[in-house]
């Protein structure tokens, strides 16, 4: 009878079959061998089906790492969580705080700066004017300023008389006002005379060789910073041969260096011709007065903060805030109300943690909250809020309130019946916000443009040459306010840093291609060596400015 034999298995699993085997066929040697072959080959068996499972889940956790990477520090809005977080210790320390008397604190000894825009050296030109400017000043009350101030320059080195200017209607500010809505238009004229020559509108002589129409007068589309040898060359030929030439839209259409007999042009304008309407004088006032009184056990000093969280400045910003499906879908549609289809270009909003960390986001009530209490200020600060309508004002505000419940507005400081006349005229508000904002004790900035480039500028020009205004590293914020580990301690040291920094910062002059609506020093301001005691008090008195 022939023997049968079985091979040895190659595979673990074989094993038991080749065990039960061995009282039928195998001799006790062969089965022992197979049998020790088999218990060392199971664990080996167990240890490369264990690697394998490690390492598909090496690999899958990869794949998800490549495809959901961790969350870049700064990009993501997780302040609520943070605030929810570090609340309790915030209550705790707010024993002491801030005075807001002694924030501004110097190592040495300022140098003095004082106002010299009432030069008494006229503006040199021609005898016979070249003819007449009109231009467009569009944007917000600003931006406006901005576009007024540089025409009373261009006029200047045009040698043109130039006639007030008028406001661009857009449909973000939707503000219809007129020049002597917001401004008075009779000491803006009386201020520049002998300095450039302005009248209310064209003499009828003029406009009717133009049909009565004003767009059909030449209009000379200019670039933006255009440099003072364009407008020599090809905006005065034909101010010339026309007699009359429009720009718009103006503003920002001059370049920011030009002679110094041009630029003192831009201060005297700014500082001294430019002076609000009397019933917007006469409203601010009040809310001077009723925010000084309300922080009456704080001297009559208060804090002013811009806060730029308006439902179009964050849509124009592209950043988001954790609104989720509902805030994306109210985002575009501002977005599409406000400018049509610019935002539908591809990459237009991408990338909203980049912006983040690049410190491009406005800030929301609740980080400028955080902010200023890391900073020292405590919950007995008055706070006056410079605003338009805050997005989902609702939610947002209220940490805000919780966090400086001494917080007024406008809204809050003036009756109904007082400011029913402004409603509907965002830049008459503004105004309001502005003359507040320039009396206050600290004004804080948190996203830049228009507004806080002129204030900050203007308090530098009223308070010596310093500034008294805090501005955030928004980069460093952004990080901060995104590492959920942090400390209350830690935040509020890397905070008190903030506020060194911005004190260190205040007197500065301007350098080259700065703006000169945010540093008037030295073009706007003459050196002295003491204070000029008298100024501050007679320009308060002055009408608001």
């Amino acid at each position: 009878m022939k023997t049968k034999t079985y091979s040895v298995p190659l595979r673990a699993p074989h094993c038991r079959r080749a065990v039960k085997s061995k009282a039928r066929d195998d001799s006790s040697d062969s089965s022992a061998a197979v049998e020790l072959l088999c218990r060392l080959r199971m664990p080996v068996f167990f240890v490369v089906v264990m690697l394998y499972v490690v390492g598909f889940l090496l690999c899958a956790g990869s794949v998800s790492m490549l495809m959901h990477p961790p969350a870049a520090p700064g990009s993501v809005y997780r302040s609520p969580e943070l605030f929810k977080k570090l609340w309790p210790e915030m209550q705790l320390d707010n024993s002491s705080g801030v005075d807001l008397n002694a924030v501004w604190k110097y190592g040495k000894r300022l140098k003095q700066w004082k106002p010299c825009t009432n030069s008494s050296i006229e503006h040199s030109g021609s005898p016979a004017p070249s003819g007449y400017l009109i231009v467009d000043a569009n944007g917000g009350l600003n931006q406006q300023r901005s576009s007024i101030c540089n025409a009373v320059a261009l006029a200047g080195l045009l040698n043109a008389i130039l006639v007030t200017p008028q406001f661009h209607f857009h449909n973000i500010w939707m503000d219809p006002s007129k020049f002597g809505d917001i401004y008075d238009e009779d000491h803006f004229i009386s201020s520049l005379d002998g300095h450039v020559r302005v009248i209310r509108r064209l003499p009828e002589t003029v406009i009717e060789r133009f049909g009565y129409n004003i767009s059909n007068i030449p209009n000379l589309k200019v670039k933006a910073r255009a440099p003072v040898s364009y407008y020599l060359t090809e905006a005065s030929p034909v101010l010339r041969e026309h007699g009359v030439i429009r720009i718009s839209p103006f503003a920002n259409r001059l370049a920011i260096e030009i002679p110094p007999d041009i630029q003192s042009l831009r201060c005297l304008a700014n500082y001294k011709a430019l002076r609000f309407s009397v019933p917007i004088v006469t409203i601010a006032k009040k809310l001077v007065d009723r925010m000084v009184e309300k922080s009456s056990n704080n001297g009559g000093k208060y804090m002013a903060v811009h806060l730029r969280f308006e439902e179009d400045m964050v849509a124009f910003s592209c950043c988001v805030y954790g609104g989720g499906m509902t805030e994306k879908f109210e985002m575009d549609s501002a977005r599409q109300r406000g400018w049509r289809e610019k935002f539908n270009h591809r990459g237009r909003c991408l990338s909203p943690g980049l912006k983040r960390m690049n410190g491009k986001c406005p800030l929301t009530p609740l980080e400028v909250g955080m902010m200023l209490r890391g900073m020292g200020f405590n919950n007995n600060t008055p706070v006056y809020l410079a605003s338009g309508k805050i997005y989902n004002a609702d939610r947002n505000l209220a940490p805000l309130l919780q966090l400086f419940p001494l917080l007024q507005t406008k809204e809050s400081l003036a009756t109904p019946e007082e400011l029913a006349p402004f409603q509907g005229y965002s830049s008459r508000l503004a105004a309001l916000d502005y003359v507040v904002c320039l009396y206050s004790e600290v004004f804080v900035t948190t996203q830049g443009g228009n507004f806080p480039h002129f204030m900050m500028g203007h308090r530098r020009f009223l308070y010596s040459g310093h500034a008294k205004t805090i501005k955030p590293d928004k980069q460093k914020l952004a990080v901060l306010l995104h590492d959920p580990s942090i400390s209350w301690k830690v935040f509020k040291e890397e905070m008190e840093t903030m506020l060194h920094e911005s004190n260190r910062k205040g007197m500065t002059f301007r350098k080259s291609k700065q703006s000169i609506y945010a540093y008037p020093s030295p073009d706007c301001t003459c050196h002295q060596d003491l204070i000029n005691s008298t100024f501050l008090p007679t320009y308060l008195n002055h009408e608001a400015g």
